[in-house]
């Protein structure tokens, strides 16, 4: 798994003008699944993201985590996040898993990170969705599970 992590203030995600997530403080995640992940990858990728310490403490060092400064998260899923821009000029996506595959070990992370009592808005899985944030710092951060060793 690959996620494309940003702190910020207010986030959301619309689906044909809609909104079908949004948060305040917290963090937007991109998520994106490659064919080879499971659920191990889930919990790294949870276990990770819910404990990096992105949001200042009193004294305005990053020092505390989502969880330790009671913001949200909204999880976004993207493929594209797998695309191999190496060669020509069209990314290939091979290493992306297949719809039904990514959607499960997608549920699987926001359900991970509800059970460790974030709150996680989420957008709308194959959707063309519109995401706006206001990118805190900014900061952002990639994380990939199968670089975790």
């Amino acid at each position: 798994m690959r996620a494309c992590v940003q702190r910020v203030s207010r986030a959301g995600v619309e689906v044909d003008g809609r909104i079908v997530g949004e948060i305040g403080q917290g963090l937007l995640v991109l998520l994106g699944v490659a064919a080879d992940d499971d659920e191990t990858d889930a919990v790294f990728m949870a276990n990770k993201i819910a404990r990096l310490r992105l949001f200042e403490d009193d004294e305005g060092k990053m020092n505390r985590s989502v969880e330790e400064a009671g913001g949200s998260v909204l999880a976004v899923s993207q493929f594209t996040l797998l695309g191999d821009c190496r060669k020509g000029r069209r990314p290939s996506f091979v290493k992306a898993a297949e719809p039904a595959a990514a959607a499960e070990l997608y549920e699987q992370f926001v359900e991970l990170l509800r059970d460790r009592g974030l709150v996680v808005a989420t957008g709308q899985f194959r959707a063309q969705m519109d995401v706006s944030l206001v990118n805190d710092g900014p900061v952002t951060l990639l994380v990939d599970s199968r670089k975790q060793f």
